[in-house]
């Protein structure tokens, strides 16, 4: 099997500071998580920005700036920025960040998606909330769509072409899967194509292992198992790490972190996004998996290298 590439996604945009005290949201907060975890075995990070005055989710460009050139310098991870930023922000604003900083990999999300928090609204209460804006931001996804039309999608897949970048495909339910297969055979996505299921999330599709057989099997036969490589996000606990497990023993890749996960065992907060890293770490290797390096991605994925971004 390919060393497994572990991603860590540190912050996210739909997370919010009531839910655990341990979400970073300072710029240098940020970059130390993503530091640590990539020490930790994580070859690739996945970076939202976060207003450093109150944790909700921004675009801002200084603030990307920030975090990614003090991860830069003193790490050697794969920065992967998000074009998917969180709920309220339109295709404009979410791909600004690629050809500013052309990054080596960032997200781009293959369809458009209905996602939603409303589990939350039911767990707190009005005088829970940390921030005041967090419990109208978990309202207003009920009434958002992550739009990524095809026309978002001939932009986004431009962009990062024009910029070296190389897409994550993020794909939620089995029809994006499709999207990214029309673009692969008009020649607008290049081998080797990086794939993203993203599971368990409200609106997405589910974390079962037949779910995941499911789109694998789909990708197989749309795209050639020769030409992708694949890995798994399971939202929230226990899915992170069953989705994960299988996702080791299928030859597949991981993705974990506060982003989507706040638990390192039930009931327990993960103190850090290093804890899930050890942990996936922990179980990858009681399957004698080695941990790709970010090098290694590199060679796996042929990014442009780090030294060819613009941070």
């Amino acid at each position: 099997m390919e060393k497994l590439v572990v991603t860590a996604a540190v912050v996210g945009g739909i997370t919010i500071p009531t839910q655990t005290p341990y979400l970073p949201i300072t710029p240098q907060q940020i970059a130390d998580e993503a530091i640590a975890s990539a020490n930790a075995g994580a070859a690739c990070v996945h970076i939202h920005a976060r207003n450093p005055a109150d944790g909700r989710p921004t675009v801002d460009l200084p603030v990307f700036k920030e975090i990614i050139t003090r991860i830069k310098e003193h790490s050697d991870v794969v920065i992967g920025l998000s074009t998917g930023v969180g709920a309220g922000f339109g295709p404009q604003e979410r791909i600004k960040a690629i050809p500013a900083f052309r990054p080596e990999l960032a997200s781009c999300n293959m369809g458009s998606s209905c996602l939603s928090a409303r589990p939350l609204l039911k767990r707190y209460k009005d005088e829970d909330y940390k921030f005041p804006w967090e419990k109208g931001y978990i309202e207003s996804m009920d009434d958002f769509v992550l739009k990524n039309t095809f026309t978002d999608l001939d932009i986004f897949l431009k962009t990062m072409k024009d910029c070296g970048t190389r897409p994550e495909h993020e794909v939620y339910e089995v029809g994006h899967i499709y999207n990214v297969a029309y673009y692969f055979k008009q020649g607008v996505i290049e081998p080797p194509i990086w794939l993203q299921f993203v599971t368990g999330g409200m609106g997405a599709i589910g974390c079962t292992p037949e779910d995941i057989l499911h789109m694998k099997h789909t990708a197989d036969r749309l795209l050639g198992a020769e030409n992708y490589h694949w890995s798994v996000i399971g939202v929230g606990y226990p899915y992170q790490f069953t989705a994960g497990t299988l996702a080791i023993m299928m030859g597949g890749h991981v993705r974990v972190g506060l982003e989507d996960n706040i638990l390192i065992k039930r009931k327990t907060l993960a103190r850090s996004n290093v804890e899930l890293v050890d942990k996936i770490v922990r179980i990858s290797r009681e399957f004698d998996r080695e941990i790709a390096t970010p090098n290694e991605v590199r060679e796996l994925l042929k990014l442009k290298g780090k030294d060819r971004v613009n941070f």
